[in-house]
């Protein structure tokens, strides 16, 4: 099974990288600027969590899309400990470009299946995870 959902990854990952618009953006990226344009502001604690994604990982894309000028961040004025971060023009942008694709990434991904067999494979995968 681990070998299957490598390869299906490895797969959607390669139909990403060519189809989503930006060959410099990872799909973990493009899910973070897209929950941050979904919710405008959010602490980078809960933007990792509702992305799935561990604290060392979620520093290592923020501090890429920051690098980029694509997120900014700036003190929580409730928090100190807590980070804020936004998208800036350049990152709402380029995530509004990026919103159209991400339907025919998917689309492609998961095309060898008919429509019956696709609705099963995201039920059965939503079990999982």
């Amino acid at each position: 099974m681990g070998y299957l959902l490598r390869r299906a990854h490895q797969r959607a990952s390669a139909i990403f990288q060519v189809s989503i618009g930006d060959p410099n953006i990872t799909p973990t990226q493009y899910s973070s600027m897209v929950k941050l344009n979904e919710y405008t502001e959010l602490s980078q604690n809960l933007l990792g969590r509702l992305v799935g994604m561990d604290k060392a990982t979620m520093q290592g894309v923020v501090r890429r899309l920051k690098e980029r000028g694509l997120v900014d961040s700036r003190p929580d004025p409730g928090d100190a400990r807590r980070t804020l971060l936004s998208l800036t023009t350049e990152g709402q942008r380029l995530v509004n470009k990026l919103l159209i694709n991400g339907p025919a990434v998917s689309r492609e991904t998961m095309k060898p299946l008919t429509a019956q067999e696709q609705r099963q494979l995201l039920e059965l995968l939503s079990k999982i995870v």
